[in-house]
């Protein structure tokens, strides 16, 4: 099975970018989309033989998440069932016969860190909500989680320490997750795997230099760890300052 995950940083841009080809070209049986930055009725886009599942923020043209699917799921629920955190349409969990799928986007802490108590309170909530998840089957989480998790998730590590994405709080966070019983699939088949980022800065030719950081990821239940197949990072494929990244489970 074949799952994308993009953060399309304005899905009516990047329609004209280049994302339907993508989406067409790569065949994926589930695609997840962070930062759709629109509600479903101002975009025509459906795809033959997909199902679409649209969570969007109250506030106009913020945030957003949407899932493209082949197989319909059992259930699906918008949000995490807490309305601080789901006025911003960042979560949608699809339940299928042998797993959850969860795609999320993650808030981001901002510049000055105004939102990292707020984010330290979502991350304890998501990681709740991801183990109420797991009692029942495995889990499938993706997305734009907004940070890099280890200094080799980054180009420059020293200069971008206590920077939001990069500070320890967000970092200790992901690690909680992870030793509360979930595995990042690209560090699993990669663990030493340098320069392989999914997320660069518009300035300064950052991509071009690929001074960028791996902020976009497939974490999953550790009892399917050994289902990973493939863990893929898309960086020649534009559209967005966030390049799609995939995961092959079996």
């Amino acid at each position: 099975m074949k799952l994308i995950s993009w953060n399309v940083n304005g899905i009516r841009a990047c329609v004209n970018k280049g994302f339907s080809e993508f989406f067409h070209k790569i065949d994926a049986d589930i695609f997840c989309i962070q930062e759709t930055k629109c509600q479903p009725e101002q975009i025509e886009l459906n795809f033959e033989g997909y199902k679409a599942y649209w969570n969007s923020a109250e506030r106009k043209g913020y945030s957003g998440t949407a899932i493209f699917t082949k197989k319909e799921p059992i259930d699906v629920t918008y949000g995490i069932g807490i309305e601080e955190h789901d006025k911003e349409g960042r979560v949608i969990t699809l339940e299928f016969e042998q797993f959850y799928m969860v795609n999320i986007y993650t808030p981001n802490a901002k510049r000055e860190l105004e939102r990292l108590g707020y984010r330290q309170l979502w991350e304890d909530e998501i990681r709740k909500y991801l183990l109420k998840l797991n009692e029942t089957k495995p889990v499938i989480m993706c997305g734009d989680l907004n940070v890099a998790h280890e200094e080799i998730d980054l180009k420059n590590p020293k200069s971008n320490r206590g920077n939001a994405g990069f500070t320890d709080e967000e970092r200790e966070k992901m690690t909680e997750l992870l030793h509360a019983g979930f595995v990042d699939s690209f560090r699993f088949l990669y663990p030493d795997k340098t320069d392989s980022y999914s997320w660069w800065s518009y300035m300064g030719k950052a991509r071009e230099k690929n001074i960028g950081w791996r902020i976009d990821y497939f974490i999953v239940s550790k009892d399917i760890k050994d289902k990973i197949k493939g863990a893929m990072i898309y960086p020649e494929i534009m559209g967005s300052d966030h390049c799609p990244v995939g995961l092959i489970i079996e």
